[in-house]
């Protein structure tokens, strides 16, 4: 390491501290830069290209996929850029450092009276360039999207520490060039680092619903369940912006986390519904509760223990049992770490009629390897669940690895994908050849050969 910028330390016990993610891996770089400004974060970019160093960008290292840490080359922290500039109303956007958190995002915005749509189950822990990164999602994406649509502008140093200023085109209609060059921004947003650094966002804000109302509805059969998010989704009477689906395994953490294990005891399964209305900018309209009711008796759902949510403080106490599952399944993880094991976290995707079929699957792989299925939870509405696996030691990690690898082939066959939100990484690089074809990772090389013709940045990660 030939780095001589002040903001950069060799210290072991700094190094380690930046050894970890949420994947459950543990890579301890050679050094950790801590850089405060975009000017030194250039410099550093520089010296690093000089030096033929490896720099690995990363935020609060929420990351599932191990794209956030490194066991070799510069871990670039970039927690220190964590400004959050002021909401300007009129034109619905807001600025901010890659560093800060995207909840803090969120809530300044409805400080104004505004949303920031993009909610990823870490928000409290993850940035808002970790999001960009990895295109991250949420339960608001069934209706407002992941977080590509809501990225207005950026600034992205590049390895060599040049700087590109991009904005999205306001254009309607282009047909100058091939389509793949039409919008720079896409460029980054889902990159993981690998392509430059983003150092500042211009984010796009959403009208804030004048009302939302929640309901978390229990069913006897998880079929039951699933039926119910189809017919949802294809509802003309009901407009959820999100549909989050508990198997039985969750909806013990989440009851647990809660106090409430007597709640539902005949469940097996449930959905956690937000309805926002058919317009949010007419306030004055009712909310579809009595359809809501009247769809999930038709699937036979638990209709006395449904939970109605019509508050804000109601509506954060049930987003905070969504977001029991995760830390639960990460404290698990983290526990079997001595003993070679860990978590595993999937989060591929099916066309949203074919979840049911998927998990059908995706468990019988687990029983045939005598393995115990993982936990499903997440954003059913989009057929994107999360299984987490806990594996108790490394000899059990292969044999989840195996069944992973037996879904996904699957999933592909389904016309899904293998990493619906928490992008590529380290851990999921093996998969990538099975959804992406010869002709794609080819012209995905040659991107990464223009932007970083040396391969210093975020070495592991997608490629």
């Amino acid at each position: 390491m030939t780095i001589t910028s002040d903001v950069t330390t060799v210290d072991v016990d700094i190094r380690r501290a930046f050894a970890r993610d949420a994947s459950g891996l543990e890579m301890t770089p050679d050094a950790v830069a801590r850089p405060t400004s975009i000017e030194e974060v250039t410099e550093l970019l520089r010296e690093a290209t000089a030096a033929r160093t490896a720099v690995t960008p990363a935020g609060w290292q929420s990351s599932t996929t191990g794209a956030s840490i490194t066991d070799h080359g510069l871990l670039l922290s970039l927690r220190g850029l964590g400004t959050i500039g002021e909401v300007d109303t009129a034109a619905r956007s807001i600025r901010v450092g890659p560093g800060a958190i995207v909840a803090d995002v969120r809530r300044a915005a409805e400080a104004a009276g505004l949303l920031f749509t993009p909610d990823p189950t870490s928000e409290e822990e993850s940035t808002i360039g970790g999001a960009i990164a990895c295109n991250a999602s949420g339960a608001r994406s069934l209706r407002y999207g992941a977080t590509r649509p809501h990225v207005r502008a950026i600034t992205v140093l590049l390895a060599s520490g040049e700087r590109l200023d991009l904005r999205r085109p306001q254009l309607e209609k282009n047909t100058v060039g091939y389509p793949i060059a039409h919008d720079p921004v896409d460029w980054f947003v889902g990159s993981e680092g690998t392509l430059g650094v983003v150092v500042e966002a211009e984010l796009s804000l959403h009208a804030l619903p004048p009302q939302v109302l929640g309901l978390m509805v229990p069913f006897e059969r998880e079929d039951d369940a699933l039926a119910f998010v189809v017919s949802a989704r294809r509802s003309t009477a009901v407009h959820p912006r999100c549909l989050e689906f508990f198997d039985q395994g969750a909806m013990d953490i989440a009851r647990a986390a809660e106090g409430s294990t007597g709640w539902a005891t005949n469940a097996t399964a449930m959905v956690y519904v937000e309805e926002t209305g058919a317009d949010e900018s007419r306030p004055d309209d009712d909310l579809p509760l009595e359809a809501w009711l009247e769809l999930a008796d038709a699937h036979a759902a638990l209709s006395a223990d449904i939970r109605v949510y019509d508050s804000a403080t109601a509506l954060r106490d049930a987003r905070h049992l969504r977001h029991a599952v995760p830390a639960t399944m990460n404290e698990r993880g983290a526990a079997r770490r001595p003993f070679g094991g860990r978590k595993v976290s999937t989060d591929w995707a099916v066309p949203y009629p074919r979840l049911a079929e998927a998990l059908h699957l995706a468990r019988r792989f687990a029983a045939d390897a005598g393995v115990t299925s993982g936990i499903a939870y997440g954003h059913a509405g989009n057929g994107h669940p999360h299984q987490n696996f806990i594996a108790q030691d490394a000899e059990e990690l292969h044999r989840i690895e195996r069944v992973v690898e037996a879904t996904l082939r699957e999933v592909i066959a389904m016309g899904g994908t293998v990493a619906a939100e928490h992008g590529i990484g380290k851990l999921k690089r093996r998969w990538l050849p099975m959804q992406a074809s010869p002709a794609q990772l080819r012209v995905m090389h040659a991107i990464k050969r223009e932007f970083d013709p040396f391969g210093l940045l975020a070495q592991g990660n997608v490629l």
